[in-house]
């Protein structure tokens, strides 16, 4: 088991959101799935035997997805990063998480659950921290003119070329 493990609260489609999450990640499942028995049922104003907790991998990090109302909700506060290798994975993850939700700006995205996602190519990172400032400069402010990143844009940007 893992030491920390990200808990996310959902009205009540934890179910749905693993089916969504393990449908776009590779190595990726869920593990288990509690029901609520009459008491917690009870408690909570949910219908006996339906969806408590929902407990997924994505890329081998552990999820618990909990139905708990709609007391809560996602804000872009906690967002989950993913780093990217190659463009043609960053448009793939990008165009199957901000379906249905929202694109924001510099990689950031919303699904259709409201769950706030940050699809990065791990390139980024390196042209953002070379050792000469205008190129990282340069890198920095093509990346703020994006939504979806585009890493071609950005190693133009660190060449000097519009």
């Amino acid at each position: 088991m893992q030491k920390i493990t990200p808990f996310l609260w959902f009205d009540n489609q934890a179910e749905e959101a693993a089916k969504f999450y393990t449908s776009i990640f590779k190595n990726s499942k869920i593990v288990s799935v509690s029901r609520y028995d009459e008491a917690g049922a009870k408690a909570a104003g949910r219908p006996k035997g339906s969806v408590m907790i929902v407990v997924f991998e994505l890329e081998g990090q552990q999820f618990t997805a909990l139905n708990g109302g709609p007391v809560f909700k996602f804000t872009e506060a906690i967002s989950f990063v993913v780093n990217c290798k190659t463009q043609e994975e960053v448009d793939r993850l990008w165009k199957k998480l901000s379906e249905g939700g929202e694109e924001g700006q510099c990689g950031w995205l919303k699904d259709k659950f409201g769950l706030s996602w940050q699809i990065v190519p791990t390139v980024l990172g390196e042209l953002l921290q070379d050792k000469d400032a205008k190129k990282s400069q340069r890198v920095m402010m093509a990346m703020l003119q994006m939504k979806k990143i585009d890493t071609e844009k950005l190693k133009q940007a660190y060449r000097g070329g519009k």
